[in-house]
């Protein structure tokens, strides 16, 4: 019984577990593909950037730190199952939505770069202003449809999948990706990183950043 008791515990673990991996979809940066392309007469979608957001989330051992960043221009073309697109992502525009004030704004300049002598820590914004995510295509698992892209952040571009989801209304496509991680020492973040630095102790800051954007686009006729 006690053997039964440790095994069923152990069963019960690892389930939650992988459950636990699976529900936050977390991403293996691969090397970069080739883009998808669309022909003449797929239809064409110009992001709509004040209805479009990008949700972000970082987590230490003390918190959670949350905000957004803002798509700053892009377009989706689509052609019955097929869809393609590239879209550029503001990184000026980082904000953080847990806190106030003085903690607000000193965070933010310290993930934007913009404070003398750690420009380097996070994302250097000065230097690179921008990111951006092509779409190298969609497959379907597990009754999911999952795009794949690659996402250039600094001077790093990875390929990444991540579950989506995206309905077209009247002359407006939503495109919606469940929540996802990456892990951001893939692309030369490394601030505050126990798999990049030794000694951190408790002040280290998780490798795995949560994204989840939600894309609206309007068709051009």
């Amino acid at each position: 019984m006690k053997f039964y008791t440790l095994f069923t515990m152990a069963v019960l673990v690892t389930a939650f577990i992988s459950c636990k991996n699976e529900a936050k979809n977390e991403t293996d940066a691969a090397e970069a593909e080739t883009v998808a392309e669309a022909s003449q007469e797929a239809s064409k979608f110009m992001l709509d950037k004040d209805a479009s957001t990008i949700k972000w989330e970082g987590k230490k051992p003390t918190g959670t730190h949350t905000g957004t960043v803002a798509a700053e221009s892009g377009v989706v073309r689509l052609e019955g199952d097929e869809i393609s697109g590239s879209f550029l992502i503001n990184m000026t525009s980082i904000v953080v939505t847990d806190l106030e004030g003085d903690q607000k704004a000193n965070l933010e300049d310290h993930l934007k770069g913009t404070v003398e002598g750690k420009e380097g820590d996070f994302f250097n914004v000065k230097k690179y202003p921008t990111a951006a995510f092509e779409i190298t295509g969609v497959t379907e698992k597990d009754g999911k449809k999952i795009m794949s892209g690659n996402l250039t952040i600094k001077e790093s571009k990875k390929n990444i999948e991540f579950p989506v989801m995206y309905e077209v209304a009247g002359n407006t496509m939503t495109l919606k990706s469940e929540p996802f991680t990456i892990d951001r020492t893939e692309w030369g973040v490394n601030y505050g990183s126990k798999s990049v630095f030794d000694n951190l102790g408790d002040k280290f800051i998780n490798d795995d950043i949560q994204l989840e954007f939600t894309i609206v686009a309007n068709q051009q006729m």
